[in-house]
């Protein structure tokens, strides 16, 4: 139980800091570190990273960074693509759902340490994106193009979320500060709020379909979201270039460890 507690509380912190990283981290931890099967590793780390991102979306909604609207119709959507990823992730061969998942965590992870990140206070109009802010709302101008995006990122999302019970918060957060203007806190709270949605609603139909949670799976769960809360409060006082090098970073590294242990 102990070692579930830190590595949980670790976890925690990760996901707090940047809103992502979380279930890539949690799958990695529960199965080389506490020795559980695949099957038995789904259930604990949607449900972990599913109560410590609403924790964190809580947070951010008392702050005003979560654009809801944006959370619940990817929400909505990954949800409804979740279990077509549960289906497949039952009858995919392992060690090509783990290739295939490192691939696309290595692109992302490349990308996050190689483009600049934007600063929250820069100067003149942002890039031109896919999703825009209103200047004077703080809200995204919807439109056809933005919707349709933000639609493909969630169901992408709930896709892997169901396939490899990861929160889907290491695509979302990319996706957000590649397609949209959103800041990096911002673009972190709302994919708490995502997470939180369909990681507990996949969880739950993970748990229907024969998942457990022992006592080793409890602590993970309940330290996971102590160490979120902790790392939200170091996370306000760091910079955008340091979160988004850190969100690549924890990315890259998981990709090349969870690839060793596959084919070495």
């Amino acid at each position: 139980m102990i070692l579930a507690g830190v590595l949980g509380s670790a976890i925690g912190a990760v996901l707090g800091l940047t809103g992502a990283g979380g279930g890539v981290l949690a799958m990695p931890a529960l199965i080389m570190g506490l020795g559980m099967s695949l099957p038995e590793a789904v259930p604990v780390s949607l449900a972990a990273v599913s109560l410590a991102a609403a924790t964190g979306a809580v947070v951010g909604l008392r702050r005003g960074v979560v654009r809801y609207r944006a959370a619940g119709l990817m929400a909505l959507l990954g949800v409804l693509s979740a279990p077509v990823g549960l289906w497949l992730g039952h009858r995919l061969p392992q060690p090509m759902l783990t290739t295939v998942f490192c691939a696309l965590m290595l692109y992302i992870a490349v990308r996050m340490l190689r483009k600049p990140a934007r600063p929250a206070d820069a100067d003149g109009p942002h890039e031109a994106r896919n999703c825009m802010l209103d200047p004077a709302t703080g809200r995204f101008r919807w439109n056809t193009r933005c919707s349709a995006t933000l639609g493909l990122i969630g169901c992408t999302a709930g896709l892997f979320t169901g396939m490899l019970g990861v929160g889907g918060g290491f695509l979302i957060v990319p996706a957000f500060r590649q397609f949209s203007d959103l800041s990096m806190q911002a673009a972190s709270a709302t994919s708490l709020a995502v997470i939180a949605l369909v990681a507990a609603i996949t969880a739950s139909g993970s748990l229907i379909h024969g998942g457990g949670i022992g006592t080793d799976g409890l602590a993970f769960i309940a330290t996971t979201t102590l160490g979120l809360l902790l790392a939200r409060r170091v996370g306000a006082r760091l910079s955008e270039r340091t979160l988004q090098r850190l969100l690549g970073g924890v990315i890259l590294t998981v990709a090349l460890a969870w690839l060793a242990r596959q084919y070495l």
